[in-house]
C-alpha cells in the first residue's frame, strides 16, 4: 500500500513548512488554508486537542473532512493531543487525514497504533512534549515516519519557543540520519527558526507567524530559511 503524508524519506538539505490552522480565522478557514498552500506551505497541520490531555478543545473530525473537501490535494497533518488517539486516530482518517501524529506521554501502544495508521493508509508520527526524555522516542522511533518535537507546552497557539529543546532534536538527527523528518511545533518564526534548522528540524510548523502575518509567503520564506525575495 502507498501511503500518503509523509511517506517519503527527506532529501538532504530538504525542508518543509507546515502551516497550523489552530491560528486561522475559522470563518475563513477553507480560504486561509488555501491561500497557505499557495503561498509555500507543504502541509496544512490540524491540532486536535480533548481538554484532558490539554487544557483546550480544538477541532474534531468535522473540521478536517471540510478541509479536506476544499483543499482536496493537500498533506492534512493531524496532530492528536488527547488521552485516547486509539479512539480519535480512526475518526480523522475517515475524515481525510494524510497524516497522523500522536504522543508519547499518551498510555498507548504506540507501535501498534502506528501499525494501524498505517493499515489504514497514513503515515504516522511520534510526539514528545518539552520535559519528556528523548531516549524514549528513540527506542521506537522506527516504527515512525516523523518525529515531533514539541517546543512548548501544547495546548495553545502563540507561545513563546522553549530553545531548551533544541538538543533533543539534535540527538535524534545525530542518532537517526539525515533522511527522517524530524518536525518542531510551537513558537515556530523567522525568528525561531534558524535555531531549529541549524539543530536538524526538517519539518517546521507554524500557526500564528503565518496566519498573523499579512504575507504568507514572505513568513513562510522566512521559516525556510529562503529570505523574502
Amino acid at each position: 500500500m502507498e501511503l500518503t503524508g509523509f511517506s517519503r524519506p527527506a532529501e538532504a538539505g530538504e525542508r518543509q513548512v507546515g502551516a497550523s490552522v489552530l491560528s486561522a480565522d475559522f470563518g475563513q478557514l477553507a480560504d486561509q488554508a488555501s491561500a497557505a498552500l499557495r503561498a509555500g506551505a507543504s502541509s496544512l497541520h490540524v491540532d486536535v486537542m480533548d481538554g484532558h490531555f490539554v487544557p483546550n478543545l480544538s477541532m474534531g473530525p468535522a473540521v478536517c473532512a471540510s478541509l479536506r473537501n476544499h483543499v482536496p490535494d493537500a498533506v492534512l497533518d493531524v496532530h492528536l493531543m488527547v488521552t485516547r488517539p486509539d479512539t480519535f486516530a480512526p475518526l480523522f482518517i475517515d475524515a481525510g487525514a494524510s497524516h497522523v501524529t500522536f504522543h508519547m506521554e499518551a498510555e498507548v501502544d504506540h507501535v501498534g497504533l502506528a501499525g494501524r495508521i498505517h493499515d489504514a493508509g497514513c503515515t504516522a508520527g511520534l510526539a514528545i512534549n518539552p520535559d519528556t526524555p528523548v531516549d524514549r522516542m528513540l527506542e521506537i522511533a522506527s516504527a515512525f515516519d516523523l518525529l515531533l518535537v514539541m517546543s512548548v507546552h501544547p495546548g495553545f497557539s502563540g507561545q513563546k519557543f522553549i530553545d531548551a529543546v533544541l538538543p533533543k532534536v539534535e540527538s535524534l538527527r545525530a542518532a537517526l540520519g539525515p533522511d527522517v523528518w524530524i518536525q518542531m511545533d510551537g513558537g515556530v518564526s523567522p525568528t525561531t527558526a534558524p535555531a531549529c534548522r541549524d539543530a536538524g528540524c526538517n519539518q517546521l510548523v507554524s500557526a500564528s507567524a503565518i496566519f498573523g502575518s499579512s504575507d504568507y509567503a514572505a513568513a513562510i520564506k522566512g521559516i525556510r530559511g529562503l529570505g523574502t525575495s
